[in-house]
C-alpha cells in the first residue's frame, strides 16, 4: 500500500494534489511520501518483533538526508557501500553505532575514515579486504568488528543484473571456504569476527531462495562457534521484492518473511539485521513528468514527456516496467490509447514502456510513474546537459523541495577550462 490515490478526480500524495507541486517546481520531479516510508519501515519492524533485531535502510536505494532523518527517527541504521553514503548519514544524524559498511571494493581511505569515525561493523567480502582492514586498524590502534559476506550459490530467480548470490557473481567468498576464511579473519590483529552476513539479491518475489540461504547460514553458524568462533550477529541482507504493478502477484509480505526467519534462524540466539531498501522506499515515491507532444508514427503513437532515462534509468538497464499513470484520474469507460512512452534524449534505449494502454493524452497532461522510489533520483544522471530533477517530500498536508533543480549556469561553472586554453 501507498499514499498516491486519487481523491476527487487528481492524484494527491498523501493530502497535497502532484499537480499543485508540478505547478510549483515544474517538472519532471521526484515526489517521496513520508506516511508511506514509516509504514513500510514499521511493517519490517513488527515482522522482527520478540528478536533481537536491527533494520539497517540500504541507503543505495535512494539517499536523500531527508528520508535518512526520517527513517533514523524512528530507530533505523543504515546500510552504506561507500564513503560517501557514510558520510551522507553521519550528515543525516544516524549514529555510527547503526551504520553498517558493506560493498566489495572498500578502499583504504574509506576504511581510515570509518574506523575514524566509529562504526557498527564492516561485511567483508574478500580476504585481500580483510588484510587490508585490520592493517589500517592497527594503524589506528583500533579492532574493527566484522560480519564475512558469504556467498551461499543461491539462485535468487531474479533479475541477472541484480542477482548477487549465485557462485559467478562477484559478492562475498564461497561458502565452501567459510571455514578457513573465517580463520584467517581470527589470526588478524586489527579484527573481530562477531557475525556472519548473506545477500543474494534484489527483488526477490519468492521466499524459497531466502529460507534456503538462511538455512545454510544457520548450518554455518553451528560450524563456526564449534571452532571457536563467537558468531552473534547473523546480517541477511535485503532483496524482498515490491509490486512494480497492480496485475502481477504481490511479493511475500513482510510479516511472512519474520516468520520465516524466526523459524530458520530463531534458535540461534543471534541479533539479526536486516537491508531493506526497495520495499521500504520504492512504493513511497513516484516520478510526475509532463506529456510534450503525442507524435504519430507509421504504426504506433509516441507519447514524449519531459522525464527521460537520465532521470529514471531503471527500464533503460532492467527492462523494469513501472505502471505510468495520469494525474487526472481517467473517467470511467474513458476510450484509451496505445503509446511507446519515450524520453526527449538522444538514445533509442530512452524509452519507458512500449504499446502501454492508457488512457488518451494530450500536450500538456501530467502523468506519474509509480515505484520510483528506489533507485531512481540515486541513478540519475545529467546526461545530454540535463539538470538533475527537484526531490520533493510530502507530510500530511505539506510539501518541501529536498533537492533542487540547479540551473544551466550551476552545471557548466563546474566545468574548469585549462589556463592553457
Amino acid at each position: 500500500m501507498d499514499h498516491f490515490l486519487y481523491r476527487d478526480g487528481l492524484l494527491y500524495a498523501e493530502d497535497v494534489a502532484l499537480a499543485d507541486i508540478a505547478a510549483a517546481v515544474g517538472t519532471p520531479f521526484y515526489c517521496y511520501s513520508t506516511a508511506t516510508l514509516l509504514r513500510h519501515f514499521r511493517l519490517f519492524d513488527e515482522a522482527l518483533s520478540g528478536m533481537d533485531h536491527l533494520i539497517c535502510y540500504a541507503m543505495k536505494a535512494a539517499s536523500n538526508q531527508a528520508i535518512l532523518k526520517t527513517l533514523a527517527a524512528e530507530g533505523a541504521g543504515m546500510d552504506v557501500v561507500s564513503g560517501g553514503e557514510y558520510a551522507r548519514a553521519r550528515a543525516a544524524g544516524v549514529p555510527s553505532d547503526r551504520i553498517v559498511f558493506s560493498g566489495v571494493g572498500k578502499t583504504r581511505d574509506e576504511m581510515r575514515t570509518v574506523l575514524a569515525g566509529g562504526i557498527r561493523q564492516f561485511n567483508v567480502e574478500s580476504e585481500p579486504e580483510m588484510i587490508a582492514l585490520s592493517a589500517e586498524a592497527v594503524v589506528l590502534g583500533t579492532v574493527a568488528p566484522i560480519t564475512i559476506r558469504v556467498n551461499p550459490d543461491v539462485d535468487a530467480k531474479t533479475h541477472a543484473k541484480i542477482a548477487t548470490g549465485k557462485s559467478e557473481n562477484k559478492f562475498g567468498i564461497p561458502i565452501s571456504r567459510a571455514q578457513e576464511v573465517y580463520a584467517l579473519a581470527a589470526s588478524l590483529p586489527g579484527l573481530e569476527v562477531i557475525g556472519i552476513d548473506v545477500h543474494i539479491g534484489s527483488q526477490l518475489t519468492d521466499l524459497a531462495p531466502f529460507e534456503l540461504a538462511y538455512q545454510k547460514v544457520a548450518e554455518l553458524t553451528h560450524e563456526l562457534r564449534a571452532q571457536g568462533h563467537n558468531i552473534r550477529r547473523l546480517d541477511l541482507g535485503g532483496g524482498l521484492g515490491i509490486p512494480y504493478t497492480q496485475n502481477n502477484v504481490p511479493p511475500p509480505l513482510p510479516a511472512d518473511y519474520g516468520a520465516m526467519v524466526k523459524r530458520v534462524l530463531g534458535d540461534l540466539d543471534c541479533e539479526i539485521e536486516i537491508e531493506p531498501g526497495r520495499l521500504i522506499v520504492g512504493n513511497a515515491g513516484v516520478l510526475v513528468s509532463e506529456v510534450i507532444y503525442v507524435k504519430s508514427g507509421e504504426d504506433r503513437d509516441f507519447l514524449i514527456v519531459d522525464a527521460a532515462m537520465n532521470d529514471l534509468i531503471r527500464p533503460a538497464m532492467y527492462e523494469a516496467h513501472h505502471d505510468i499513470v495520469p494525474l487526472v484520474e481517467p473517467a470511467p469507460g474513458m476510450e484509451g490509447a496505445a503509446y511507446d512512452i519515450v524520453g526527449p534524449v538522444c538514445e533509442s534505449g530512452d524509452t519507458f514502456a512500449k504499446q502501454r494502454q492508457m488512457a488518451s493524452l494530450k500536450s500538456g497532461d501530467l502523468v506519474a510513474f509509480r515505484s520510483s522510489g528506489a533507485y531512481g533520483a540515486v541513478m540519475a544522471s545529467e546526461y545530454n546537459t540535463r539538470p538533475l530533477i527537484p526531490e520533493v517530500m510530502v507530510n500530511g498536508d505539506q510539501f518541501c523541495v529536498i533537492r533542487a533543480r540547479p540551473t544551466f549556469d550551476e552545471i557548466i561553472k563546474r566545468d574548469i577550462i585549462p589556463k592553457w586554453m
